[in-house]
C-alpha cells in the first residue's frame, strides 16, 4: 500500500512516516503545505493521503480544501484527515455524497498505533474511518430528525460503531454481545431508516453517513 503525507510539524510528518513504514506501509511522498500535497498525488497517484487539517499559510482549512480537491479529482485515492478540533460542517463536507474512502480522525484521541494503522488500510480500501467524537456529534446534530427518533437507545449505539467504519464483529465485541444479535440490530435500523441492506459494511455506512449529512 502507498500513502502519502501532507504535515507541517516536522516531528508529527516524520512520526507518521516511520509508524507507517514500519507496519510494512510505503511512503511515495510528504509535504508540509496543500499546494505540494496536490502536486504529489497529481503526478503519482497513492492508495490515501493523509493529511492534517490546518496547513500552511493560514492554518485555518488548507489542509481540508486539499482533501476535498483530491476526492474530486481522484477518486481511487483515499483521503484521512487528521485534527485537533471536532468540526462537523468539515467533517460533513469531506464526507460529501459518500463516505467510501473518507477518514476524519482526532489526533488527540489516536492512542492506539495498530487501530490507526487499521483505519489507514480501510479507507485506502474504499472503507471509512470516523472518530467516534465526530460521529456522536452528527447524531446529535440530527436529533430532531423523527427516522433517528425511531432508534431504540441500543440501535444507537450500534449506528454509531456502523458510521465509525466497525464490522458487525467489532461492534459485537465493542458491546460484548452476540454477532446474531448485532445482525438484528442492524436489520432494524435499515428497516426504521428505510434504507436497503446490503452486504458491504462500506455501503452500510455509507448509507448511514448519507443520512446523517441529509
Amino acid at each position: 500500500m502507498r500513502v502519502m503525507i501532507a504535515e507541517d510539524s516536522v516531528l508529527l510528518r516524520e512520526g507518521l512516516e516511520r509508524l507507517l513504514t514500519e507496519a510494512g506501509i510505503e511512503v511515495t511522498g510528504t509535504s508540509d503545505t496543500a499546494d505540494k500535497l496536490l502536486t504529489l498525488v497529481a503526478n503519482d497517484e497513492p492508495d490515501a493521503a493523509i493529511v492534517d487539517i490546518r496547513l500552511p499559510p493560514t492554518h485555518t482549512d488548507e489542509g481540508m480544501k486539499a482533501a476535498l480537491a483530491i476526492r474530486a479529482d481522484h477518486h481511487d485515492v483515499g483521503v484521512v484527515v487528521l485534527s485537533q478540533y471536532v468540526e462537523v460542517g468539515l467533517a460533513m463536507q469531506l464526507l460529501g455524497d459518500s463516505a467510501a474512502g473518507a477518514g476524519y480522525l482526532l489526533k488527540d484521541r489516536i492512542s492506539n498505533v495498530s487501530d490507526f494503522i487499521d483505519a489507514v488500510r480501510r479507507v485506502a480500501d474504499g472503507g471509512s474511518a470516523i472518530d467516534p467524537t465526530i460521529v456522536s456529534a452528527l447524531i446529535s446534530k440530527q436529533t430532531n430528525r423523527d427516522p433517528l427518533a425511531r432508534l431504540t437507545p441500543r440501535e444507537g449505539e450500534v449506528l454509531a460503531l456502523m458510521a465509525e467504519g466497525r464490522s458487525n464483529q467489532g461492534i459485537a465485541e465493542r458491546l460484548v454481545i452476540t454477532l446474531r444479535a448485532v445482525e438484528k440490530y442492524v436489520s432494524s435500523i435499515f428497516s426504521k431508516l428505510d434504507l436497503a441492506t446490503t452486504g458491504s459494511d462500506s455501503k452500510r455506512v455509507l448509507a448511514v453517513l448519507l443520512y446523517l449529512r441529509g
